[in-house]
């Protein structure tokens, strides 16, 4: 499976709009914090709006391509907003169909190697909750260790859940 990570272009929106937020109960919504309550962006809020000015040519978003066709995204921030010395990375596969196939793990394992060559921070960052489990397995997979366990301070589904944050040092990743 040929698993590839680029930059978002224009052309891109509409078919990346379609393959993440057409559905506003998507599986992946209940996965990837949900405790959020993130808004999905409508169509024209994405393409006219958040498509061009947040995911456009952005080093920190990248689309997950699988046989030509868009699958998911990776992305980073910084936790320590202006600071940037703290930065984590996040990656969702859309589609239940392309889970549980090494295509996260390739994914991601290509954009930490891009993440380190375009910062120079020592750390790269994770972090995931205690209900993830697939992202938990996906962190280990990628030899990140377990940093931190928050205990019960994400709620969800009538639940308390713990954030989990995993990382790396970049001496330990190039090995």
């Amino acid at each position: 499976m040929n698993v590839q990570i680029r930059e978002i272009f224009l052309d891109d929106l509409a078919s990346l709009w379609e393959v993440a937020y057409r559905n506003p109960n998507a599986e992946w919504t209940k996965w990837n914090g949900p405790y959020f309550k993130d808004v999905l962006p409508t169509r024209r809020e994405f393409l006219e709006k958040v498509g061009p000015t947040d995911f456009v040519h952005n080093q920190f978003k990248n689309i997950i391509i699988v046989n030509k066709q868009i699958v998911g995204m990776v992305s980073a921030y910084y936790e320590d907003g202006e600071l940037k010395r703290w930065l984590d990375v996040g990656i969702v596969i859309y589609s239940t169909e392309n889970w549980q196939k090494g295509i996260g793990k390739k994914a991601l394992k290509l954009w930490i190697d891009h993440i380190f060559s375009i910062v120079s921070l020592p750390h790269v960052g994770l972090t995931t909750w205690s209900g993830n489990l697939r992202m938990i397995r996906l962190a280990k997979r990628l030899d990140l260790e377990k940093e931190a366990q928050i205990k019960k301070v994400r709620f969800w589904q009538g639940k308390y859940w713990d954030s989990i944050k995993y990382g790396i040092l970049r001496e330990d990743w190039v090995k």
